[in-house]
C-alpha cells in the first residue's frame, strides 16, 4: 500500500470497466482510504466495493454530488459514469440524462467544492466526415447520441476551465480492451469478447466485418494515460484539454482473430455483422496523438501482438 498523498479522489462509475482497473491505480497511488468509488449500484465482493471507501451516487443529482465532495474533502474527481455507444442509442433520452446531466452535475459540484476533473472522452466524437487518420482538431460531426454527449461535454469542460476556473482535463479513448472488468455495451465490444470466446469455447461470432478498423488501445495503456493528463502542469495543457487524441494502435477484426489464432490453437471466428457496424463505420481507422506526446509527453506502450498476449495470460489465470 502507498503513503497516502493528502489528496482525496472520487471515482463516479467505479463499477465500469475503466473505473474498475483506475480505482486500482488511484489507491495504489494515493492510498486505499483517500479514494472513494461510487456508482449508481453496489456489487458486493467487487474490488472497488471490498477493498476501500465506496458510496452509492446518482451524478445527475448535483446535490448529492456536492454533498458527498463537501464531507469527504475531495480535491479531484474521475467522473467515468455513463452509457456506452451501443446501450446509449437504444435510449437515447436516458443516454443524454446520465451523460449529459452527469456531466454538468458533476461539474457544478467541482465549481461549488474547488475540485479538479477528468471527464473522459470519446473516439466516437467523430463522424463520417473526419479523416480515416483523425487528427486532434477534426470536424466533430458524430452519428450516434453517445457520440453528441462526448462532444457536449468536451464543450462544457472548456467552458467551465474557461469561465469558471475549474480544472478539467479528458482523453478521447479509443477502444479499451480489459481481462480485469467486463465490457460496458461499447461498439468495440467485440475485442473484449473475442478473448473470452479464445479461452472457451474456441470460437467467436463477431458482430461487425473482418475488415473493419478501428483506434483501439489496452487498458494499462489507458489508465497510464489517464494519470499522466492528470499530473501534467497546467501550464502545458492548451485547447485540446478536454478531449485529447491518444493513439494506441490500429486493427481489423480479422487481423485481431489472426492474432488470436497465432496464441490459441484450433480458434476461429466468422462474423455477422449488427446494427454496430453502423457506428463503427462512421469512426475513423487510427487518431493522431501528436498533440498528447507534445504537451504532456503521450506515448502508448503496448501494441496488436503484446496485447493479445496479456489478455491471454490474463484470462488463464
Amino acid at each position: 500500500m502507498s503513503e497516502p498523498t493528502g489528496d482525496r479522489v472520487l471515482v463516479t462509475g467505479a463499477l465500469g470497466q475503466i473505473g474498475t482497473e483506475l480505482v486500482e491505480a488511484l489507491r495504489a497511488k494515493h492510498g486505499d482510504a483517500a479514494v472513494i468509488a461510487s456508482d449508481i449500484r453496489t456489487v458486493e465482493g467487487h474490488p472497488c466495493v471490498s477493498k476501500g471507501p465506496f458510496a452509492i451516487l446518482d451524478v445527475t443529482d448535483t446535490a448529492s454530488v456536492s454533498r458527498l465532495c463537501r464531507d469527504e474533502g475531495v480535491t479531484t474527481i474521475y467522473h467515468l459514469a455513463a452509457l456506452l455507444s451501443a446501450t446509449g442509442e437504444k435510449n437515447p433520452e436516458l443516454c443524454r440524462s446520465v451523460n449529459v446531466g452527469g456531466t454538468v452535475a458533476v461539474l457544478k459540484a467541482a465549481k461549488a467544492c474547488g475540485c479538479r476533473v477528468f471527464v473522459p472522452s470519446s473516439i466516437a466524437v467523430f463522424g463520417p466526415d473526419a479523416p480515416k487518420h483523425a487528427p486532434q482538431n477534426a470536424p466533430l460531426n458524430p452519428t450516434t447520441v453517445y457520440g453528441e454527449t462526448k462532444v457536449e461535454g468536451e464543450a462544457l469542460g472548456l467552458e467551465y476551465w474557461t469561465l469558471h476556473g475549474v480544472d478539467v482535463r479528458g482523453l478521447r479513448y479509443p477502444g479499451l480492451v480489459s481481462y480485469k472488468a467486463p465490457a460496458g455495451g461499447g461498439t468495440t465490444d467485440y475485442a473484449v469478447e473475442i478473448f473470452h470466446a479464445a479461452v472457451g469455447s474456441k470460437h467467436y461470432q463477431c458482430f461487425v466485418r473482418p475488415d473493419t478498423k478501428l483506434p483501439m488501445m489496452y487498458m494499462d495503456d489507458a489508465i497510464r494515460a489517464t494519470l499522466m493528463v492528470m499530473d501534467a502542469p497546467a501550464t502545458s495543457l492548451g485547447s485540446s484539454r478536454t478531449g485529447y487524441n491518444i493513439d494506441g494502435f490500429s486493427f481489423t477484426a480479422e487481423e485481431l482473430a489472426a492474432a488470436i489464432a497465432q496464441e490459441v490453437e484450433g480458434f476461429s471466428c466468422d462474423y455477422v455483422p449488427d446494427v454496430r457496424q453502423t457506428y463503427a463505420d462512421s469512426w475513423p481507422d487510427s487518431v493522431d496523438g501528436s498533440i498528447a506526446k507534445k504537451e504532456w509527453g503521450w506515448s502508448p506502450a503496448y501494441d496488436l501482438h503484446a496485447m493479445t498476449r496479456a489478455m491471454l495470460n490474463g484470462l488463464s489465470d
